[in-house]
């Protein structure tokens, strides 16, 4: 009997989605996270045609002839453009699944907490169009608390900040469910656009997207650490029109953070100021728990703590958490369809 639920498993192969703003995640039951790119679509505007999905797709932004797009198809989290979206997800799941393979799969796809209901319904939609025989959503924050592996089922406050590309999620989790959730539409895309303003406004020099997130990998900072770094950068000069070399220091792109970041923190006091005195306890305890890339942001736990005065932890695999929450989702999936969102 046990050898026939687990062929009956391996045939079906479930998957749970983070379906992300900056990227796409999918985890397949059998395999952990096997799919890991941008949710980036090449589209040619002149044949209406799809050329490129994900990393192949990413890698022709700002690099296209005029008949060429390179379109995300969400913003903040939630979709912006159906059709594309659809064909993006067909693509994820397509590649995630076995050739061999005879059984619809079960799908759970994590969105923000703060999405309406409208949009809730077109991720659904989406789901199902692209392959799915029972599609299923979870919030975010209680997926990246899941993968993060904090106790939410404890009679006890776990509280996690999910810093994604286009929505920060903060939520308070106790008992299985979310007690208080607040979902910022400011994150990693906000720091990209922060940087790009950066070096217009002070360098008069025009950045690409690509550019601005490379520069924030390798010289971000939310909190000074002691350590200076320089990075030359190639740009267009705005008045002359030419290409130009021009060297950005870590401080400076601290400085230009520092908005963004105040926004993400503001979210995590309204959060906390929201919190049952109770569970507020917990959290002095167990701290706060970090996910997403923004997680990665040096200095970022560091500043976060400093502020409120609550440790401050990395989760393990930031950038996997919501994914690998959505898959041990589908493991208890008749235990957590009461937090799950179906039709």
């Amino acid at each position: 009997m046990n050898l026939l639920k687990k062929l009956f498993t391996q045939l079906r192969c479930d998957l749970g989605i983070d379906l992300g703003t900056a990227n796409t995640l999918v985890f397949s039951q059998n395999d952990g996270v096997i799919i890991q790119e941008p949710s980036v679509v090449a589209l040619d505007k002149q044949k209406n045609l799809v050329l490129a999905v994900g990393n192949e797709a990413k890698r022709m932004i700002g690099r296209t002839p005029g008949n060429v797009i390179a379109v995300r198809p969400l913003r903040d989290g939630v979709i912006a453009d159906f059709d594309i979206t659809e064909t993006m997800l067909k693509y994820f799941i397509k590649k995630a699944l076995p050739k061999n393979r005879w059984l619809k799969p079960r799908i759970i796809v994590g969105v923000p907490s703060g999405i309406t209901g409208v949009e809730k319904r077109a991720v659904l939609d989406a789901t199902y169009h692209a392959g799915a025989k029972e599609a299923y959503l979870i919030e975010e924050p209680m997926a990246a608390a899941i993968g993060a592996a904090l106790p939410v089922s404890d009679p006890a406050g776990s509280m996690i900040v999910d810093i994604g590309g286009g929505t920060t999620e903060v939520a308070v989790i106790s008992l299985g469910g979310i007690v208080f959730s607040k979902s910022i539409r400011v994150a990693g895309d906000e720091m990209d656009e922060a940087i790009i303003s950066h070096c217009r406004d002070n360098y008069r020099l025009l950045i690409g997207e690509r550019t601005a997130e490379e520069i924030k990998m390798k010289l971000g900072s939310a909190f000074d650490i002691g350590e200076e770094k320089t990075l030359d950068v190639r740009g267009r000069d705005l008045v002359s029109g030419l290409p130009k070399t021009f060297t950005l220091t870590r401080s400076e792109i601290r400085e230009a953070l520092k908005d963004t970041i105040r926004i993400i923190l503001d979210g995590i006091r309204t959060t906390l100021e929201k919190t049952p005195p109770e569970l507020s306890s917990d959290i002095m305890d167990r701290g706060i728990t970090l996910a997403g890339g923004g997680a990665l942001l040096l200095g970022l736990d560091k500043h976060i703590e400093e502020e409120t005065q609550i440790k401050v932890t990395i989760a393990p695999n930031p950038l996997e958490c919501v994914a690998i929450g959505t898959g041990r989702a589908l493991e208890e999936i008749e235990v957590l369809k009461k937090v799950l969102i179906s039709e």
